[in-house]
């Protein structure tokens, strides 16, 4: 029988190695209302404070606080984007919107709904109801953000909060780490396009459309090379464009032992093999290699063509891959503790990525609450329904049996996170 020459290598150091081989892209520099979703290259820092001035919290009047409740003088009124242009003396108050400055001789806030309009002729007397104290509702200058604060750290992702703290400090434009490309190739006669209706002995291809969705919602560019045969001349062809185009080379198919398995000899060829299988289930068959174009490092992947192998070593693999180009500081997927909602049977052979669907439950932890993992059913590598719904890999081990439902396990979170 046919014995790869490859060993099983654990999923944990197969990632170290990836990780190993993998260089974070070079900075870019892109507008403000471009960068949701890019990595920030460098801290940015605030040159101002925020506020700028004392600014009040609320609605109502400034006061001098030592002067306490009573009926006072109005002297003038504040409103956002203005200033004042009086003082307040003691015995005199300042009507003040939210966000205003603080006009000058004031040190206190009091609330509009502690405050009462007095009739008078000219309509400039009003009484505060309650004692406050020297910088109450007042917001000091820098209390958000005091200047040289450093806002965003490099390697944090730009999210809706981190685009506004952008904006905040004046950063129109912004250092990030270039989006990686990922090149998508399948292999394999039997495949077809999702259009095409397959012929005898033909399956419709779903892994790239599957790979190049998981490529976008992991933060990369897909690039697709297509559907390429089982010849060798034409597979050769796809693999030299996709390392030219592309900082990642994904396949899919043709990395297990029969003859028309033509990738791993191809991968030999082009560059270097650091692994060609795993101990894990499912995904055993998968191939990383590495190869120089034009003085930079192109990562190749050659993943099972199983739709579920592919996909859950893409998350594991790939997805750790695509952050560390992509400049995060932790690459790694999350992993949190969760639940079994039922039995699992544990394999005697490798340790298995479950797929599940996690839920917080309040109930779980004597009421402290706690995620609950759902099996997302059978799960063949190739029934691509069990990845469907499912936001989470269970780490189970290797072991023979079953874990009882209420046991607890890693899971991975797979998507963003």
């Amino acid at each position: 029988m046919a014995e790869s020459s490859y060993p099983m290598l654990p999923v944990p150091e197969a990632q170290a190695l990836v990780l190993a081989q993998t260089v974070t892209l070079p900075p870019v520099t892109v507008a403000l209302s471009a960068a949701l979703g890019y990595v920030v290259a460098q801290d940015i820092v605030a040159q101002e404070p925020l506020p700028p001035f004392p600014a009040s919290v609320k609605d109502g009047y400034a006061v001098v606080a030592a002067d306490g409740p009573g009926d006072y003088r109005l002297a003038g009124e504040v409103t956002a984007g203005r200033t004042a242009d009086f003082w307040v003396q003691p015995g005199t108050v300042a009507y003040i919107t939210t966000g205003a400055p603080l006009p000058a001789g004031a040190d206190a806030v009091v609330q509009v709904e502690d405050t009462e309009r007095l009739p008078s002729p000219d309509g400039a007397r009003v009484r505060i109801h309650r004692q406050v104290r020297p910088g109450e509702d007042i917001r000091p200058v820098g209390s958000d953000v005091a200047a040289g604060q450093v806002v965003l750290q490099a390697g944090e992702r730009l999210g809706a909060a981190e685009i506004g703290l952008l904006a905040t400090v004046g950063a129109a434009q912004v250092p990030v780490y270039r989006r990686p490309r990922v090149a998508i190739l399948s292999t394999g006669d039997e495949l077809v396009e999702p259009e095409v209706t397959p012929g005898v002995g033909q399956i419709r291809d779903s892994n790239r459309a599957t790979l190049a969705a998981a490529v976008l919602a992991a933060g990369a560019e897909p690039v697709d090379l297509g559907i390429a045969p089982d010849v060798q001349g034409e597979l050769e062809a796809r693999v030299q464009r996709g390392l030219a185009e592309a900082d990642i080379l994904l396949s899919t198919g043709g990395v297990s032992m029969g003859e028309l398995d033509l990738i791993k000899p191809l991968l030999e060829q082009a560059g270097t093999v650091h692994f060609g299988r795993l101990r894990m289930k499912p995904g055993k068959p998968c191939t990383f290699a590495t190869a120089a174009v034009g003085g930079q490092r192109r990562l190749i992947f050659g993943l099972p063509g199983n739709p579920v192998s592919s996909l859950v070593t893409f998350y594991l693999l790939v997805v750790p891959a695509i952050r560390k180009l992509a400049g995060y500081a932790d690459p790694m997927l999350h992993r949190v503790q969760a639940h079994l909602a039922q039995p699992l049977a544990l394999d005697a052979y490798r340790p298995e990525y479950h797929r599940a669907l996690l839920r917080w439950d309040s109930r779980l932890n004597q009421g402290r609450g706690g995620y609950l993992a759902t099996s997302t059913g059978r799960q063949a590598s190739s029934r691509l329904l069990s990845m469907r719904t499912a936001n989470a890999l269970l780490e189970l081990p290797l072991g023979e049996g079953e874990l009882a439902a209420g046991s607890v396990v890693s899971a991975l979170l797979i998507g963003h996170g």
